[in-house]
């Protein structure tokens, strides 16, 4: 079973803290360059690579649309990459982007952007777990001990890390089950930081495959010394 691959790209990349040459103006860190080439085009070169990918649909900001058209045709993709209208926020982009998958679609994985790391592997693994269970997402078991704040920087208690999980993408679902859940959004007025938590809403079960850290996403200038090195390895 393939799935259809949604990249939210619309963000403003207001953490990032500086412009981006070729899109003079912005701070969008996805279009930042990483060994020559955008972010965004690293994160597409990784889905394009998997036999479980069908297509790619780009949610972009309007005034992106034609400077992402031109990377697409320089790159040539092998399988269809297209691009809609991105709203203001990632889960508005989704939504819109929801709306344009083709017919025929079975899954749906929704990823970062800003995530150029991910491992095919990984990606044909959370694809796998999708098919067979409905809904699958990427995460960790942290290493750190977490506290729970009540009041500013005032510890309330510390959280069991036996039963905590750190969430990344990508997370995917059987289309239905997806559009089902942001129908629930929409009815609802409910907001949502992730796509996993729409799944929740309308309660159905979302299964974690582990991935390691290196699943870096790029969100301060800091993290593209950070991503630099990775490059490398």
């Amino acid at each position: 079973m393939k799935a259809a691959v949604i990249l939210p790209a619309a963000g403003l990349g207001t953490r990032m803290g500086r412009s981006v040459p070729e899109r003079a103006g912005t701070s969008r860190k996805q279009f930042m360059l990483l060994d020559g080439a955008p972010i965004l085009l690293h994160t597409i070169r990784k889905f394009l690579s998997c036999d479980s990918v069908s297509e790619i649909v780009l949610a972009l900001r309007k005034d992106d649309l034609a400077w992402v058209e031109g990377l697409l045709k320089e790159e040539r993709p092998a399988r269809p990459v297209r691009m809609v209208e991105g709203g203001d926020t990632r889960q508005q982009s989704v939504e819109n982007a929801l709306a344009a998958i083709g017919a025929g679609v079975e899954l749906v994985a929704v990823h970062d952007a800003v995530r150029p790391f991910i491992e095919p592997s990984t990606i044909e693994r959370v694809i796998r777990e999708a098919a067979e269970s409905g809904a699958a997402i990427v995460g960790i078991v942290p290493v750190d001990t977490v506290k729970q704040v009540d009041k500013g920087t005032v510890v309330g208690k510390t959280l069991d890390r036996a039963k905590l999980w750190t969430v990344q993408t990508p997370q995917t679902f059987r289309v239905e089950l997806i559009r089902q859940a942001y129908a629930k959004l929409a009815e609802t007025k409910a907001v949502v930081t992730d796509d996993a938590a729409a799944l929740e809403l309308i309660g159905e079960p979302v299964r974690l495959v582990e991935w390691g850290p290196l699943n870096l996403k790029v969100t301060v200038a800091e993290d593209l010394t950070t991503a630099a090195t990775l490059l490398r390895i």
